[in-house]
């Protein structure tokens, strides 16, 4: 049975919400797809996450919600999405790579690209086919249909984890989940850590 996924999914540690997020479908206005590989990043003691360097990123989290969507413009090249997580643990599940589901054609155009295979397979074309910018900094994912997570209750999924990608800092952490198998991800697996999420 799918549902969406509410605020209080987003209210535990980025570690749990990361893993439980591969396999869930992003949906996001005419286009969605199933998240394959997500990255955590903790709001203390991360030295890869912006709270560690950026008081905006701290004021950010201070005046959001759980749920809420956290865009930046990468190295002034890519926007990237994240979701802001707020429970014992704040911090933030940055999307790495989907499995496109719907608006395949849509994203094509947007993309340029043919490939299934490469037209979510990063953060960058994650927004590029989506069509996400700045605009939708602090959008509330668990209340619009249109911008939201739906996940299936009922299936199960194999995750691996290994270490997080494009980072020097904190790099050694094996936070980076990925959904085993997948043809989608941004990069292939490493290690063998499995975590098997329902």
């Amino acid at each position: 049975m799918s549902r969406v996924v509410q605020a209080s999914f987003f209210k535990r540690d980025p570690l749990t919400c990361a893993r439980e997020l591969i396999g869930t479908e992003l949906v996001w206005g005419e286009c969605s797809g199933i998240v394959v590989e997500v990255e955590a990043y903790a709001a203390i003691n991360d030295e890869a996450a912006h709270t560690f360097t950026r008081p905006s990123t701290r004021s950010f989290i201070d005046r959001n919600k759980a749920g809420a969507a956290y865009v930046y413009f990468n190295y002034g090249v890519h926007w990237m999405l994240n979701v802001l997580v707020k429970g014992d643990e704040n911090g933030f599940v940055l999307f790495r790579a989907l499995e496109p589901l719907r608006g395949i054609q849509l994203m094509k155009r947007r993309r340029a690209v043919n490939d299934v295979r490469q037209l979510c397979s990063g953060p960058g074309k994650i927004t590029q086919a989506l069509a996400i910018t700045g605009r939708d900094h602090e959008m509330d994912l668990c209340s619009d249909p249109r911008h939201c997570f739906v996940s299936n209750s009922r299936a199960t999924f194999d995750v691996v984890a290994d270490k997080r990608i494009g980072i020097t800092r904190s790099a050694h952490l094996p936070w980076r989940f990925t959904l085993r198998g997948s043809p989608f991800v941004s990069r292939a697996v490493k290690l063998e850590h499995r975590s098997s999420v329902r």
